[in-house]
């Protein structure tokens, strides 16, 4: 499986009614990472009055690694909104974390939902993204003389070399995209007139 992640982190501010958003992306592996990186926004943000976060901390298509807090604003005013538009991006591994600064005019449950919608959309847009590749590992054993032949079918596979390890034989760890496993079978199968094969770890 593979999907996108953003690449850098990204800061996106904006003065609404005197209220103050500063809207932070970073990319994040797990709802551990997620969560830690709001409470770092929160500590450099110790005046703000909301610091609310949404993230999708898996792929973007398991929703059980999905979260969000409104952080005391109106319930579905912020982080709701906030997931919707990380959902809307398509990228995996990735956290908002919007902080407010509350300039003393209320905006409303409409407002609030607007502005912290636009702070991850505005923010979006200026994502740099890299494609994650999810990999399956694999062990394959082969002898000195097809090491050579085997160097080149991994570099057309896009078949991650992991470990290596030289005795009577090479013991390869690999990392293969699980998509792309029955075709690398079969042209091992047919380069090696069915001498090599792929032992899942």
């Amino acid at each position: 499986m593979e999907f996108f992640i953003p690449k850098t982190d990204v800061i996106f501010e904006e003065e609404i009614k005197k209220s103050r958003f500063i809207t932070y992306l970073r990319h994040t592996e797990g709802m551990e990472q997620a969560k830690a990186f709001w409470a770092e926004i929160k500590a450099l943000h110790p005046q703000a009055r909301h610091w609310c976060w949404a993230t999708v901390a898996s792929t973007p298509t398991d929703s059980q690694q999905y979260g969000f807090s409104d952080d005391g604003e109106p319930s579905g005013t912020a982080g709701k909104p906030m997931l919707n538009y990380l959902l809307g991006s398509g990228l995996g591994e990735i956290t908002a974390v919007v902080v407010r600064y509350y300039g003393g005019i209320l905006l409303g449950t409409g407002g609030l939902v607007k502005a912290y919608g636009n702070g991850v959309q505005q923010a979006l847009l200026n994502v740099e993204k890299i494609r994650k590749v999810l990999r399956e590992n694999y062990r394959l054993h082969c002898e000195y003389e097809q090491f050579n032949t085997l160097q080149h079918m991994m570099n057309d596979w896009d078949i991650e070399l992991l470990d290596q390890q030289f005795s009577d034989k090479i013991a390869l760890k690999l990392a293969i995209n699980p998509t792309e496993f029955a075709k690398i079978q079969q042209a091992l199968s047919q380069r090696f007139a069915g001498k090599l094969s792929l032992e899942k770890e």
